[in-house]
Parts: structure tokens; sequence; C-alpha cells
């Protein structure tokens, strides 16, 4: 059987390097602190950040969430906001703020609100937010959870206050999924886009790689080695029901949904080498899309479902290419370098995000498409598995960090990384879900 770390990168297998001080740093700070629940561990400065103060919401000590310090993190990890120290002040979501204080505190943008707990042990959670500058209540909203649902809430409260702010869509209340490894055993997780709130979809004492988000988001699918051997699974999100759509000879691995989730893509080897086949959701009509002499994985849809993204060594080392899904004579993408794989879709199509080898070392890049512009993101040695936030404005991945696998977001500009919280464990495989829960 393969290594752990050959099944992690499908044919490719994965190099272990030292982490570059920038990432270090982090690390120091990680290490010490366990990272505490709501504190953000950002390395880099954005070129433009809007400042916005968050006061504490009323009452919210009463509940179990602090709803005001998780929007206020999920807004700085972001990128695009620089919290100001709102020192202890007390408004609600009913306040008349002074604007003129708050323009002298630099602020462009003010959130106050609430949270009360109702009758029946929901809890009330109200916020308004104000435009600074402009001097004017901007809107605002009220959400009646049960306790459970309390953390959801601010994430949705801070998803409003990123759209009336940048006119985009915030990604605060969408999940992931990933894969941790602790010894011997292997758990499946799917967790808030801040990584907390984790809950297990499947455990296995052999591996589990490459989950993919359906687009709907209500399915996975995913790699296990259960039985011995790798097998395509997916599974239902809400129930934990689970089929096998691609058991077949040989190894079975990297499914990649089609954008309207009707279609999955995978690599088989059934017919000897690893090739790409595509096949209906549940595993049915199979039908092989490429024919080379060489290893074809890592399957990944443009954003129209039109075209097939792919790593084939075709050429004698791993590039990217590109073909219709229907199939017919692939296209190079990728040329600098010797080595690049894991490609992942923005949800524009007009990037590609992927895993570059540059003096030996794994770091992620992305590409513009249209003019074949290609940007390193990171200085690190072992970064992989990279997925776009379903706004397009982030990047999740993986990557080592002071002998551990850690997950870690980067705007796409590679100014501002995150480090989400880091259990005990080696996390690995990111893969970001689509909007809506």
């Amino acid at each position: 059987m393969q290594s752990d770390h050959q099944h992690r990168r499908g044919a490719w297998s994965r190099r272990s390097f030292l982490v570059k001080p920038s990432v270090a740093a982090l690390g120091a700070a990680w290490a010490g602190s366990a990272l505490a629940q709501f504190r953000v561990e950002i390395s880099g400065v954005g070129a433009t950040q809007l400042p916005i103060g968050i006061v504490r919401f009323r009452d919210e000590q009463k509940g179990p969430q602090p709803v005001s310090a998780i929007v206020r993190a999920d807004l700085e990890r972001s990128g695009l906001f620089r919290n100001l120290d709102t020192n202890g002040i007390a408004l609600d979501e009913n306040a008349k703020p002074v604007m003129g204080d708050w323009r002298a505190k630099g602020a462009d943008a003010l959130l106050a609100g609430s949270v009360m707990r109702l009758a029946d042990g929901r809890f009330d959670v109200r916020y308004t937010l104000w435009d600074v500058v402009k001097g004017t209540n901007i809107g605002g909203g009220a959400l009646a959870v049960p306790v459970a649902d309390l953390r959801l809430a601010a994430h949705r409260v801070a998803d409003d206050v990123y759209e009336k702010l940048t006119g985009e869509k915030g990604v605060f209340s969408t999940r992931i999924a990933y894969v941790s490894k602790i010894g011997s055993r292997h758990t499946l997780w799917i967790a808030d886009a801040d990584g907390e709130g984790a809950q297990s979809a499947l455990a296995s004492p052999e591996p589990i790689i490459s989950p993919a988000w359906s687009p709907n988001g209500k399915e996975l699918a995913y790699v296990s080695f259960e039985s011995r051997k790798a097998v395509v699974y997916v599974q239902d999100v809400a129930s934990g029901a689970r089929r096998a759509v691609a058991n077949f000879r040989g190894t079975n691995s990297a499914p990649a949904w089609s954008p309207d989730g009707q279609q999955l893509a995978a690599t088989l080897s059934r017919d000897g080498i690893s090739q790409l086949y595509v096949m209906s959701r549940t595993g049915d009509n199979v039908r092989r899309l490429t024919s080379s002499n060489a290893i074809d994985t890592e399957a990944a849809w443009s954003a129209d479902g039109r075209s097939i993204y792919f790593v084939s060594d075709r050429g004698g080392s791993p590039q990217i290419y590109r073909m219709s899904a229907t199939g017919g004579s692939p296209d190079r993408i990728t040329f600098a370098g010797s080595y690049n794989i894991s490609p992942a879709l923005s949800p524009d199509g007009r990037s590609m995000a992927f895993i570059s080898r540059v003096n030996g070392a794994f770091r992620l890049h992305v590409m513009d498409l249209a003019s074949g512009t290609v940007t390193a993101l990171t200085d690190t040695n072992d970064d992989e598995s990279p997925s776009f936030a379903p706004n397009g404005r982030l990047i999740i991945y993986a990557t080592r960090l002071q002998g551990r696998d850690v997950l870690m977001t980067t705007t796409v500009d590679g100014k501002i990384k995150a480090l989400l919280p880091a259990p005990q464990a080696d996390m690995r495989e990111p893969v970001w879900g689509p909007f809506g829960r």
C-alpha cells in the first residue's frame, strides 16, 4: 500500500521541509496560547482596511458565545477590516452614537447590538450598523436562534456587515471540511469557516482523503481506505448516510463535483494506469475522459462546467492541463517550473490556485487565467490542498508549522494570512463549502 503522504497527493508524493520564519512566528504565538477561541493570528498587512468599531453586545455575557468577539474575528480574518479598540464602550442597537466622537477615533463604521434570552430558551440577537463618515444608520437585523446556533448567528451578523460595507457576500456562515490525523486515527470533520464547532463525519483507522463538497452543500464526496483500498464515497452531511460510488478494481480517487451537482469526475485505474473518468452522482454511467500513457489525476471543474482542469505527467513532469468536460485534446496551462499540481478554480472562473514546487519547496500560487500571470502567495515550504471560499476572496490551504500540519487562510493577494484553530492533531485536506447550510 502507498504511504499516507502519497495518498494525500493522489499520484504525487508529498515532501517535508522546514517552515519559513514568517509562519514560524505565527506558530510561536499558537504554541504558547493554544490559539484561544476568538483570537485571530494574522500575518501581513492589507493595503486597504476599513476601520470599524465593534462594541460588546449588551448582555452577551449571559449567553454561551461572545457574539461581538466572533463578529470581530470574522471581519479581521477577511483582511478587509481593521478593528478599533472600543475600550469597553457600552452601546446597543437602539443607541444614538455621537458620530463625531467615533470619527475622532478613526472609525468608518460602527456596529452595536444586544443578546437576550427568550422565554422559550432561544436567544434574540439584534444589531445596528452605522456609517460613521456619513453619520447614517445603514441597517441591521434580528435573529432568534436556539442556543446551539448562537455562534452561527454571530457569523450571519458578520456576513451582513461584510455585505453592507463591501457589496459582496460574506462567507463567515459557510463551512469547511478537513481531515485530521492523530496516531493512526483519521477523522473527517465539518466545521464553521473559522475552524470552530467541528463535528465528526467519519472516523477510521485507515486514511481518508480528498473531501469535496457538493454544490448545494448537502453532501461530501471523499476517498476512504477503510476496506484497505481506495474507494470513493458520497455522504449525506445531515444524516451521515453514505454510498460507495466508485469501488472498481485498482484505485478510485480524487472525486470532483460538476457545478450542477449531477456528475462526479474521479481518477480510476480500473483499466490500468490512472486516468480521468466522469460518472453520474450515483456512480452510474461511467465514461472515460482521458486516454494517455501518463498519470492523469486531480480533476477540477471550471465554474461554468464546460472544462475540466487536471494534473498529468504526460510531458515528463506533473503539470496542469485543461480539456473539454466532454473529452478531447487537452491544453497545457502551467509552464513555469517542473512540478505544478492541485488546481482549484475560483468561483468567478477567472483564477486558478495551485501548488508549485519552487527550489524544493511546495508553495501556493494563483494564476490569472486570462493573462497567464502567476503570483506566489506564500513563502512556506510544504503547502497543499488549496480551496477557494465561495465569494472567491479567500483561499484555505494546509501547510506545516513547527512539524505539524495546520490550516490557514489567505487573501487572494497573499497579504493577509490567518491560522485556524489547531487542536492536537495534524490537519489536512481542507475544502471550503458553498454558500448556505
